[in-house]
């Protein structure tokens, strides 16, 4: 079986956001703008990419 990867990139600032948007970033493992992982594709993962999709970008 294939495993599905997300890769995340922080593409704007932290400063300004809320405490719990930052802890989300920082769960994801992103530290400052431009960082970018490579994650599994889990309904946790998306969740957490929903929940700060003004703050990232997305690729497949």
């Amino acid at each position: 079986m294939v495993e599905k990867k997300i890769k995340v990139t922080l593409v704007k600032s932290l400063i300004g956001t809320k405490q719990s948007h930052r802890a989300t970033v920082k769960g994801l493992g992103l530290s400052r703008i431009n960082s970018s992982r490579v994650l599994e594709d889990t309904p946790a993962v998306r969740g957490m990419i929903n929940k700060v999709s003004y703050l990232v970008k997305c690729e497949a």
